[in-house]
């Protein structure tokens, strides 16, 4: 037994999983947790120079963990043209302006964060922009970043017109004699990629740290960026991370999912494996690692690119002839993710719609056929749509189930830009948590950064009600697919602990871990379920260190 470093005490204690212990101390020495022991012990770890943490009835968490998020293009858009916080159309063109007025000798306007359900049909048009800024090109990232908007000035140098066919994974919005309208879906977003300036390195590193910040606030300490590679007018993210952990100043612990060009072809399992193996030479990987490999299966129901089991309707309520997008053939998706599997690499899926999740899970099933159990711990990230027969298909192949438990409550882009173009009874599989628990599924958890808000307890809060705080609808898909509390605080913890192949020494608080700790105040678990969102991280420590305290 020995003298703590911190000795944090007076608090409920979340181990990650179950139920908060009560009327326990909780020792760090050396950046790890030394012991949790009753508060009658607790006189046996202090000693001159101790610091004593008492938290008043607060609860003591480990760090959440963030299973799929995007920090270095959230932070680089925090420093562009920032759209986030526009709460209607209007008020995101008079950012654009006033962003242009500020910036005028920028010759593009870059940036982005605007919502789909703030337009007419989800899609923004060109004469918006070339209301404020006529003289210069704007290309915008939706907050999913899905599709862009531009203005007319870039749909012309990037040489745009009637005559610009739709590419095969993505569509543009047109007038009516066919010239772009000003929104541009899915792979008709990279037209304007040999034309639009990238992001610089400098610029990029930036956003990394300033994204830390804003996260470490939040009280994550670690994250699975869901988009390494070249992209988002970022040449290389791979290289920011390495600069940072170069530098020291990445606190958090990070493993980069690497993107998998879906125009690409299997050589990118050999390229892959070798990043990886290059970077755990360099003997970083405790903070930073390649072990993982994203793959984008569909696109998003509200532009109706989600990969769908059966066809979207019309206005009107008539089936289309549009069941969505299937980014990479079926058959060679079960080829790629074999491969990489065998390689021991992890796949982190984007499916979305219901045929895109059960083409993920038939490929993982196919892999495991082929390569038996490999301990990947693949999982599928979004599932808006999940078939009730494919639940229970998650525990058989070991597939983690990664929640974006924000999205899990009716609001306006659901109920106006979704729920109307699916079928009669698609809304009771929207987001089911609760059968996929209930099949045992292992949840993980994470926030899509900066697609919505990055706040875990905000989305807990979500998880478990499945209302929105403020607003007074039925609960999206039915009561019966909400989460309880400890579960989904479990999800973001020890589950996301569990995809980044980091529970040896994260994700729960347990003698030897690293003391990857949070302070949350209020309690959750002594509010009443509606007023979980109240609750807010007060401090946040990484090994034994504070690195975010709240001073108001």
């Amino acid at each position: 037994m020995s003298v703590a470093d911190v000795l944090f005490t007076g608090a409920a204690v979340f181990t990650g999983t179950g139920q908060p212990i009560q009327g326990h101390v909780v020792a760090v020495t050396g950046g790890r947790i030394v012991a949790i022991v009753p508060e009658s012990e607790a006189t046996a770890f202090i000693g001159e120079r101790t610091r004593l943490v008492e938290l008043e009835g607060a609860l003591l968490s480990p760090g959440f963990q963030d299973a799929h998020v995007h920090p270095v293009g959230a932070g680089v858009e925090l420093l562009m043209c920032n759209l986030s916080e526009a709460e209607s159309a209007d008020e995101a063109v008079a950012t654009v302006k006033a962003y242009a007025d500020a910036n005028p000798d920028e010759p593009w306007i870059l940036g982005g964060g605007w919502s789909m359900d703030q337009y007419a049909g989800g899609a923004p048009v060109r004469g918006l922009l070339d209301a404020v800024v006529p003289d210069r090109p704007v290309v915008l990232s939706s907050r999913d970043h899905h599709s862009t908007w531009a203005n007319t000035a870039a749909i012309a140098i990037a040489g745009l017109d009637a005559s610009t066919p739709d590419p095969v994974d993505g569509r543009i919005e047109r007038e009516a004699d066919g010239f772009p309208a000003g929104t541009f879906h899915e792979g008709a977003e990279h037209l304007f990629n040999d034309v639009r300036p990238g992001i610089d390195a400098d610029l990029a590193y930036a956003g990394l740290l300033r994204a830390q910040h804003e996260l470490l606030a939040l009280g994550i300490t670690g994250w699975q960026d869901a988009m390494i590679g070249s992209l988002l007018g970022i040449d290389d993210i791979d290289a920011i991370y390495r600069r940072a952990v170069a530098e020291g100043t990445l606190l958090a612990h990070v493993v980069g999912a690497q993107w998998w060009q879906r125009d690409g072809g299997i050589e990118q399992v050999r390229q892959m494996v070798a990043r990886r193996d290059e970077l755990a030479r360099l003997g970083t990987t405790d903070r930073y690692s390649l072990g993982t490999a994203k793959i984008m299966v569909d696109g998003v129901a509200e532009n109706q690119t989600a990969a769908m089991l059966t066809p979207y309707r019309d206005a009107h309520g008539h089936d289309t002839d549009n069941s969505g997008l299937s980014f990479i053939d079926p058959e060679f998706l079960k080829h790629i993710v074999t491969e990489l599997d065998a390689a021991g690499m992890q796949v982190h899926f984007h499916a979305l719609g219901d045929r895109a999740v059960r083409e993920a899970l038939d490929a993982i099933e196919t892999a495991r056929e082929v390569n038996g159990p490999t301990g990947g711990r693949h999982h599928l990230a979004h599932l808006q749509i999940v078939e009730e027969s494919e639940t229970a298909r998650f525990a058989e192949l070991d597939a983690v189930a990664n929640l974006q438990a924000l999205w899990a409550t009716h609001e306006d882009q659901i109920d106006e830009l979704t729920l109307p173009f699916l079928q009669h009874g698609a809304e009771a599989r929207q987001y089911p948590f609760g059968d996929l628990e209930r099949h045992g599924a292992r949840l993980a958890a994470g926030s899509d950064w900066p697609v919505s808000s990055a706040d875990p307890m905000d989305a807990v809060h979500v998880a478990v009600t499945r209302i929105a705080p403020g607003l007074g609808h039925e609960p999206l898909g039915g009561a019966h697919q909400r989460l309880d509390l400890a579960t989904a605080m479990a999800a973001y913890t020890s589950g996301t602990a569990y995809v980044n192949h980091r529970d040896h020494d994260t994700g729960y608080i347990r003698e030897g871990y690293l003391a990857n700790l949070i302070v949350l105040e209020p309690n959750p678990f002594s509010l009443p379920t509606e007023e979980i969102h109240r609750s807010t991280v007060t401090s946040t420590w990484i090994e034994g260190t504070p690195v975010f305290t709240r001073t108001d």
